[in-house]
């Protein structure tokens, strides 16, 4: 699965505007008819399909975007963030991360956090196995970082390598999703995957990871995936985005309450992509035993406690800049950033 994507501004998609729109010509656009009577919603996938996406395709398969009134199209990832995507217009709704909504927010993107897929950090700071010279965060000083280049990333490994007794010094290189080879490879002494994906194809491949939790060594909780929308179509079209965000929930419920069924249906609505079922079977569990649901049994609720607890901690650190690129000086109203009011009333 994917790193953190950074915000970033309107001027470098027109390119990718000019694709993603010529793409929708003839279907409808947003809020528009197509010629089935369905209203098209626009989703931005930030990678390509996987079990953080299941709830989507859940829908999908089993007709109740189409029963909503709605013809769904999943724009296929590129390099642009689905941040940026959702903040230009050229997707109604994308997936996207607590941490990288946060940048985005305070850099002036015009998105709000409709959904929480995860609610917790699904990803773990992780090395080899066998690496027995590293038994804390606190033995990462001096090491090799495999990072995705979101600009959270190396804060909140300072803040976790010091919060277990180190300094938080390491030297970061940016690779992407070879990042995972490179830690296999040794090529780098630790990187951050997310359990539910890499953490179990580490154990069918044969390659067993050590890893270590942000919130054992006191750093704050987090809404890992999320889904996102473009604040003002939200607004213009509360209808539609309480259709769509609702049928989405469903999904997701489903596979928190039977992941086996909603795996094969993720599956299903992408024949050939999946070389490794067992992988989507025991990815699609995890997430429903330890990541999808609130403390109530629900999936996609939010709090502001968590919001400012996380999105806090980053402007406490003064990484958050705003659209100018300064650091932002006043404390962002947290609650403005996401809502609960799409999600289907208990």
């Amino acid at each position: 699965m994917s790193g953190v994507r950074p915000y970033r501004p309107a001027i470098v998609l027109f390119a990718v505007l000019a694709v993603l729109l010529a793409g929708c010509a003839g279907t409808g656009g947003a809020g528009g008819a197509t010629p089935a009577g369905l209203q098209t919603i626009r989703v931005a996938l930030d990678w390509t399909p996987n079990t953080n996406h299941t709830g989507l395709y859940v829908a999908q398969q089993e007709g109740w975007f189409r029963d909503a009134g709605l013809d769904v199209q999943f724009l296929p990832y590129n390099n642009t963030s689905p941040d940026t995507l959702v903040s230009a217009g050229a997707a109604d709704f994308g997936i996207s991360f607590q941490d990288s909504v946060t940048f985005s927010k305070a850099a002036g993107a015009d998105i709000t956090s409709v959904m929480a897929i995860l609610q917790h950090w699904a990803t773990k700071i992780a090395v080899k196995a066998d690496r027995n010279d590293i038994n804390s965060p606190k033995d990462l000083d001096g090491k090799t970082y495999g990072g995705f280049g979101g600009p959270g990333e190396e804060p909140k490994m300072k803040a976790v390598i010091r919060d277990a007794g180190g300094k938080g010094d390491f030297t970061t290189v940016v690779l992407g999703t070879s990042a995972y080879e490179a830690l296999y490879n040794g090529q780098v002494d630790f990187t951050e995957p997310f359990m539910a994906w890499e953490g179990i194809e580490a154990e069918l491949h044969n390659q067993p990871l050590k890893t270590f939790s942000y919130t054992d060594y006191g750093f704050p909780d987090a809404y890992n995936v999320l889904l996102i929308g473009n604040s003002s179509w939200l607004q213009a079209h509360p209808d539609l985005a309480a259709r769509f965000v609702q049928a989405a929930q469903r999904g997701y419920q489903l596979g928190a309450d039977d992941p086996a069924k909603a795996a094969q249906l993720l599956m299903d609505a992408n024949p050939g992509v999946f070389t490794e079922p067992e992988l989507v079977m025991r990815s699609q569990q995890m997430l429903s035993e330890q990541y999808l649901r609130d403390p109530s049994g629900k999936v996609g609720t939010q709090t502001l406690d968590k919001w400012a607890g996380f999105s806090g901690w980053v402007f406490d650190s003064g990484a958050l800049t705003g659209p100018d690129g300064k650091p932002l000086t006043q404390r962002p109203d947290f609650s403005t950033w996401f809502t609960d009011q799409y999600l289907a009333k208990p």
